[in-house]
């Protein structure tokens, strides 16, 4: 599975899942394996991150194994825009369960994409996992 190839991002530099936070102090910690996201909403921060840099083997890990592809790849022509979350339930860190809703902006071939999604998370063993989503509306 071939990976996309992104330049490095400086720590500094804004965050890709738009909190307004430097990557360092953000995504940063989860994608480079210093950390685990502690809600639901940062795992599907630091996912929406994970598109944007094309770290693929991240998105695999951070997907409940039973749900989980064999594999995944992206699209190479896709440029992403921005992340808007529109609501949070569940997720906090004491609890096990949590939906996240959210818009993903793109472009691929030129083209915009929104991708508007409900997912679904679960906490197993004090670990956040992407299991599904369903797409309102």
């Amino acid at each position: 599975m071939p990976k996309r190839k992104h330049p490095p991002r400086p720590d500094n530099a804004p965050c890709p899942c738009g909190s307004g936070l430097n990557r360092e102090r953000c995504c940063g910690p989860f994608l480079d394996g210093t950390a685990l996201p502690q809600t639901a909403e940062a795992l599907m921060r630091s996912r929406y991150t994970a598109f944007v840099e094309g770290h693929t083997d991240y998105l695999l890990d951070t997907w409940l194994p039973r749900t989980r592809p064999p594999l995944l790849e992206l699209q190479a022509n896709q440029q992403w825009l921005g992340l808007s979350i529109r609501a949070t339930s569940g997720g906090e860190v004491a609890d096990e369960h949590g939906e996240v809703e959210f818009v993903a902006r793109s472009r691929i071939a030129g083209r915009g994409v929104r991708l508007h999604e409900r997912s679904r998370f679960l906490r197993v063993d004090e670990r956040w996992y992407y299991v599904d989503g369903d797409f309102p509306g």
